[in-house]
């Protein structure tokens, strides 16, 4: 079966299903100019994971926040915006053909693409939240307070302001984890979108999905622990396939292609 044809029968897959979830990983995000993890020219090639432990922030807040934004101003010397897989998955919601995304990334790019029904499963670095009182605000002004000496920057209750992100050390909010695994176990299409599905707990959904009888679609240049179990496994650019599945799933949904 060819390529075409393999991403006519999954836009059929999606265009049929009652319930369809999307996973994304970095690899979403990195046509926009923001680095992986683990690539050729990753965050681990610069930092180990002990820069981003809780126990950093925690024992030294100020150089943790200043350290941030130096990396923060490097990876993201010009503002990256949303790139042509982001937009593909917000049309895909706004057909009504997509119920959920659950994203990997904290850049805050789904959102910025028009996606609504967002679980940001290791929290968004666009916000900011109280470690006394909870309150979660938007993380630019702080970020500039802190590039003008206000360091480690403090809510309006004198509490300590930190990224709403999930640091090492840190659990996954257990909201987001659950809402996750029901969207998964409920779900007759999940789609994977620029993951390796190599960390834990996130990897475990499509597996849980295919366990409940979901179809699963995995776009990604690299195999996957879950490319033998898919019933497609692209292994193509995400800023390609994805806009090719929109089209697949508008042009199986027109009018006239259902009077056919």
């Amino acid at each position: 079966m060819d390529e075409h044809e393999e991403i006519r029968l999954a836009a059929d897959a999606i265009r049929d299903a009652d319930s369809v979830v999307a996973l994304t990983g970095a690899g979403v995000s990195t046509a926009s100019g923001i680095p992986d993890f683990r690539g050729e020219d990753g965050l681990w090639e610069t930092h180990v994971p002990s820069d981003f432990h809780i126990a950093r922030f925690e024992r030294a807040p100020g150089e943790f926040w200043r350290d941030r934004l130096d990396l923060r101003d490097c990876l993201h010397a010009a503002d990256p915006e949303p790139n042509a897989a982001h937009e593909a998955l917000a049309t895909l919601e706004s057909m009504g053909k997509l119920d959920a995304l659950v994203t990997q990334n904290i850049d805050g790019l789904h959102h910025a693409a028009g996606s609504e029904d967002i679980v940001e499963i290791h929290g968004s670095g666009e916000r900011v939240v109280c470690r006394d009182c909870g309150r979660r605000i938007s993380a630019e002004p702080v970020r500039e307070r802190v590039r003008n000496g206000d360091c480690p920057p403090r809510c309006e209750c004198n509490g300590l302001l930190k990224p709403d992100v999930v640091l090492f050390g840190e659990q996954l909010p257990d909201h987001a984890l659950l809402r996750s695994h029901a969207l998964a176990e409920k779900s007759d299409v999940f789609l994977v979108a620029g993951s390796s599905l190599a960390v834990e707990p996130v990897a475990s959904l499509p597996h849980t999905a295919a366990d409940t009888g979901a179809t699963t679609i995995i776009v990604n240049l690299e195999h996957t622990p879950l490319s033998e179990r898919a019933a497609y496994d692209f292994r193509m650019d995400v800023t390609d396939a994805l806009p090719r599945l929109v089209r697949a799933v508008e042009s199986t949904s027109s009018p006239a292609s259902n009077r056919a």
